[in-house]
């Protein structure tokens, strides 16, 4: 009998603790859903010198799913820059002769907007720093499901960062 009521007290107590902190974690959650969701399309990407970092670049894709078969909407990102160096020069968005260029599938944006760091936009976006700049970034329309966004110093080397419009895990490292 002794054995019986301590059994069920044990199963009394861990149903009890685990529902509260279920709950918990669900609500924590569903507050952050807007933030999880970009954060599963955000990249990071880091050029060196050494062992010093120059620049680090997150790029956060805002890629909303789309059931049209002739979907042309534009590529937009969420572009957040942070130099090491405060004498460096800028990033460009074009190919040219800029020290840092960013582009898709080698094309230059489209369109570029600076960010306030206090725009609503940034809300929702994860690694949002007091330092950083962020820009709203539209590049043309890619075809493919996936591409990549590439960050070129002709001195420090380049990184691509890799994105796909359906889940990235459907494609392995191999086939990027």
């Amino acid at each position: 009998m002794l054995r019986l009521f301590l059994g069920l007290l044990a199963i009394a107590l861990f149903v009890g603790c685990s529902s509260k902190e279920e709950q918990s974690l669900m609500n924590s959650y569903a507050q952050k859903t807007q933030y999880h969701k970009h954060l599963q399309y955000t990249e990071k990407a880091e050029l060196f010198e050494g062992e010093d970092s120059k620049v680090v670049v997150t790029a956060t894709y805002l890629f909303t799913p789309n059931f049209k078969k002739k979907d042309k909407r534009p590529e937009k990102f969420i572009i957040g820059v942070t130099f090491d160096d405060p004498d460096a020069s800028r990033l460009s968005f074009t190919k040219g002769n800029a020290n840092y260029t960013l582009t898709l599938n080698n094309k230059s944006a489209k369109k570029v907007e600076k960010l306030a760091l206090n725009d609503k936009r940034l809300k929702g976006i994860s690694f949002v720093t007091e330092w950083g700049e962020y820009y709203e970034v539209t590049f043309p329309h890619v075809n493919g499901k996936r591409f990549a966004l590439v960050l070129k110093h002709p001195k420090y080397g380049s990184k691509a960062l890799h994105f796909a419009k359906v889940a990235k895990f459907v494609y392995t490292k191999k086939g990027f």
